[in-house]
């Protein structure tokens, strides 16, 4: 199987595109902005979205489902929050369509909706609304809701899993007694989708606060964890937002206290989506292909027979079965490929290029031996390993690989953050080098502004465990409580 990559070195926002189709993750659809998740694709996020689930219900959560479709009248109840998505909704005018005279298929006139629909860009309005029936008492909280749904924001420019029109994620949406409780809420999701970005995708992350101009619209707090891609640029992960009480009082949603007091509630919502997909890819991924983290690899072992016979194959098919129930005992992932359509060669061209972790090969010569031939996904290197060996050897390599890409990751984001004192030496290192660049930042959206205007760089979070280090602002000179982290962004 001839992989033909474009190498990241020549154009990496082009190895980014053939990788993700090549390795069969996803294509565009018939739908401008839309993709299709090819099953190998959706296999990976499947793995992702199992993980999630057990996390939000370890941690108190269920899941629900509301409506796609929200009222135009919802959004205008939260100002800040129908600001920041008009430009994004996509709106639904009619529900039937005719045949034209001409044969055509056209929109019936006559069928206009009495008021709008909003395909949802995200669900506070429609959940808020719905909690106002749901919350009547201190009783019925916390309220602890996360749903897994489709979204639009209609996008002019699109990248596959990066940014489409349409796309997949989970979205939490809580209710509390009081702020403490929130506000505590929203730490708990961030450090959630912290732990499961660096131990099961393997991509180290910093955990900050973003600036009131990069809040979540309606937000009053917006806690986030930033990666760093192999290009340099940086990913915003996920997000979990610290609402206040701005939806409940925008949809009365009021609790009566132990003391009998009427009181509105306090509100999270939190999210990651298939951009996590993209985060993967180009965290780990080389110029031969995908590299999956064990963890979430939907193959983590392939078994490739090598013969040249019915005989041959028969002989080797018999070990590769029971190793293969060895491992799938241990709670291993494997999958033996028996097609007889295609060449050991081809086949590893094929698993080189979907990023399965560790590939095993056995022929003729392995049986003589009692041996078998390991290949990892991660260093691309072979050892030999006798056949009684093999199930410990895999669960130990496996566990290494994961921790290896998550090494590498963390050595890439170190070399590659920068402290700057100056402008100009700010301007200097976003243009030779990119990554992380930790500098001091006055706290004014002006400041903040000029910077994004001139340099294409961000505030992609003030750093939770930053230091109060006081200094001054690199481009106003004027004082500064801490550093700030900037980069240039996807």
């Amino acid at each position: 199987m001839a992989k033909n990559l474009t190498t990241r070195e020549e154009d990496y926002s082009k190895w980014y595109n053939e990788l993700v189709i090549k390795a069969d993750l996803a294509e565009n659809s018939g739908v401008r902005g839309c993709m299709v998740i090819k099953p190998y694709g959706f296999a990976i996020w499947e793995m992702m979205q199992a993980e999630l689930d057990r996390m939000f219900k370890e941690t108190g959560h269920q899941n629900a489902y509301f409506p796609l479709f929200i009222p135009k009248s919802y959004f205008s109840k939260e100002a800040s929050h129908v600001d920041g998505f008009a430009k994004e909704c996509a709106v639904v005018t009619h529900y039937r369509l005719k045949t034209a005279e001409d044969g055509s298929i056209v929109v019936d006139e006559t069928a206009k909706l009495e008021e709008e629909l909003i395909v949802r860009p995200t669900s506070e309005t429609i959940i808020w609304d719905t909690y106002r029936k749901w919350i009547q008492s201190y009783r019925d909280l916390p309220l602890l809701i996360n749903q897994w749904a489709n979204v639009v924001r209609w996008e002019m420019r699109t990248r596959l899993f990066l940014r489409t029109t349409e796309f997949l994620w989970q979205e939490g949406h809580t209710a509390h007694a009081t702020k403490a409780e929130a506000i505590a809420e929203s730490e708990l999701m961030m450090n959630v989708y912290a732990d499961f970005v660096e131990n099961h995708m393997a991509v180290p992350v910093i955990k900050g606060l973003k600036t009131e101009s990069e809040r979540f619209a309606g937000a009053l707090e917006t806690y986030c964890i930033e990666a760093l891609m192999q290009d340099g640029k940086a990913l915003q992960a996920g997000t979990s937002h610290f609402l206040g009480q701005n939806f409940a009082k925008a949809f009365d949603v009021k609790f009566a206290t132990k003391e009998g007091k009427q009181e509105y509630v306090w509100a999270t919502s939190w999210g990651v989506s298939t951009r996590l997909m993209g985060a993967l890819i180009m965290t780990h991924s080389d110029d031969n292909g995908l590299v999956l983290p064990p963890k979430l690899a939907p193959d983590q072992v392939v078994i490739v027979p090598i013969y040249r016979n019915d005989q041959q194959f028969d002989a080797v098919s018999e070990v590769a079965t029971e190793l293969m129930k060895d491992l799938r005992s241990k709670g291993i992932r494997v999958k033996f490929d028996k097609r007889d359509t295609h060449k050991p060669g081809w086949k590893f061209n094929e698993y080189e290029l979907k990023g399965v972790p560790l590939r095993i090969a056995i022929g003729p010569k392995d049986l003589e031996k009692g041996t078998v031939e390991m290949a990892r996904r991660d260093t691309l290197t072979k050892e030999i390993v006798e056949t009684p060996q093999v199930v410990e050897r895999v669960a130990v390599l496996l566990d290494e690989i994961q921790e290896n890409l998550f090494t590498k990751a963390i050595n890439y984001r170190t070399t590659h953050t920068t402290v700057v004192s100056s402008y100009d030496e700010f301007k200097k290192v976003l243009e030779e080098k990119g990554g992380f660049i930790s500098a001091h930042w006055d706290g004014t959206s002006a400041t903040e502004e000029k910077i994004k205007k001139e340099t294409k760089a961000t505030i992609r979070c003030i750093p939770l465990d930053a230091d109060n280090e006081q200094g001054t602002c690199i481009v106003t000179g004027n004082i500064s409580a801490r550093k700030v982290l900037f980069a240039k962004a996807y």
